[in-house]
């Protein structure tokens, strides 16, 4: 799957990298729409606390039940296809959620949601891995930061709705459909080909992917990469029986299983727990408390920044386990000794720790010998939803028994987490 790429991209291939940006863009963007509309969508429909709560975990339970399926979609379609078709379909599920008159099709309509963001998800990271692959350097966390731009953007939209006094039809309909045609504008740059590539001659002009077909669901692992599989700690033997080799692949995919949940347990510890924790255990005010997750996303966003640099320059392993260090320090630091100021720049510290994480641990898996286009990046984001799904409650259980002091614990735990297991991921991007 490794692509020998000239020094100096092409000009397809740099469209390419735009539209995947656009992609992951309008992914953020699209979801970060209704979230403010929540508080209004509660109201209208009378549910009480416990009832919106089963409500909108529909998104996240549509993801996971979809999840698995990415990887067929992405074979059958291919990869920007399939992104674009799960953009589509999300933006549609979303101005349902919006517009329902009854909780059941509230909780249906963020269901199909997330069933189709979870197919977006995977499929514009296998397509943003194309298109690193192809440049020959590391881009995927850029691909990341955009997303995190999308999902302020959107967010932003939503607030400049609401106070034009926009109905929620009118607002998400506009959303879905300035997304959904920058989704196909985006669609018409991306790389055209198989979704395995085997060498510097694949075509890769503009155009989607040439459509469903054998040669891509059924496209030969090249010899370089089925003789050789990385080990738990991250070199590369060589090829040894069938079954040796299928363990070892199960054995790297569940370590990239607990390095991306571990990002992701960072990412809801702050936005679920931050502010709670600065106003209700450090008496911050309401304002200084947001600045938890402020602290945390915005020292994210700057990791991605820079995150393909310092890949680029040091190699995934060795800027994994830096990044599990600073976050089990930064945040063990902050929780060692309570105040407002140090638990901030102690979500900043984990923030900025875990920032290439999960694109890492989807970048490994896209590249594990032996699996099918997606199959490795698809099982990824499927058990990492659900680490991220289980996390609030476990944080919940042990906070409500304990103190939510000791239950923040996993946020440096995470980050002890991903530096030990940091090994299963190379020192070389492609």
């Amino acid at each position: 799957m490794t692509v020998e790429a000239p020094s100096r991209p092409a000009l397809a291939e740099r469209q390419a990298r735009v539209a995947v940006a656009v992609l992951f863009f309008t992914n953020g963007a699209l979801f970060a729409n209704l979230l403010p509309r929540y508080p209004q969508i509660k109201a209208d429909l009378g549910l009480s606390n416990s009832l919106y709560g089963l409500a909108v975990a529909a998104f996240p339970a549509g993801a996971i039940a979809a999840g698995l399926a990415a990887g067929v979609a992405i074979r059958r379609l291919g990869s920007a296809r399939a992104a674009v078709l799960g953009t589509l379909l999300t933006g549609a599920g979303i101005l349902a959620a919006g517009l329902a008159d009854s909780v059941v099709l509230f909780a249906g309509a963020l269901f199909l949601a997330g069933a189709m963001d979870a197919v977006t998800d995977v499929a514009q990271n296998a397509h943003g891995l194309r298109v690193q692959r192809h440049y020959g350097r590391s881009i995927i966390n850029s691909f990341h930061a955009v997303w995190s731009i999308g999902a302020v953007a959107g967010g932003s939209m939503a607030a400049a709705a609401i106070a034009l006094g926009l109905s929620r039809g009118q607002h998400l309909t506009i959303s879905a459909v300035v997304f959904a045609v920058a989704a196909c504008i985006a669609l018409r740059y991306c790389l055209s080909g198989p979704e395995t590539e085997t060498g510097p001659g694949t075509e890769t002009g503009p155009g989607a992917e040439t459509g469903p077909g054998a040669e891509t669901a059924n496209a030969p692992v090249p010899a370089s990469e089925s003789a050789s599989v990385p080990d738990i700690g991250g070199r590369v033997e060589g090829a040894g029986g069938p079954g040796t080799r299928g363990r070892r692949t199960v054995y790297v995919l569940a370590a990239l299983v607990l390095i991306a949940t571990a990002g992701t347990l960072v990412e809801d510890a702050g936005s679920s727990w931050a502010t709670l924790y600065l106003s209700g255990s450090l008496h911050a005010s309401v304002t200084l408390a947001a600045f938890g997750y402020i602290a945390l996303v915005g020292a994210q966003f700057i990791g991605r920044v820079i995150g393909d640099r310092l890949v680029d320059r040091f190699g995934q392993r060795t800027v994994a386990r830096a990044g599990g260090l600073i976050t089990a320090a930064g945040m063990g630091l902050a929780l060692a000794v309570p105040s407002v100021p140090g638990t901030v720049l102690g979500f900043a510290a984990a923030g900025l720790g875990v920032a290439t994480l999960v694109p890492a641990a989807m970048h490994e898996a896209d590249e594990l010998p032996g699996l099918k286009p997606g199959s490795g990046l698809a099982i990824v984001s499927w058990l990492m939803r659900l680490g991220f799904l289980a996390s609030p409650p476990i944080v919940g259980l042990v906070t409500d028994a304990t103190s939510l002091r000791v239950g923040l614990l996993v946020v440096p735990l995470a980050g002890l987490l991903a530096f030990l297991l940091a090994g299963v991921l190379r020192n070389r991007h492609h």
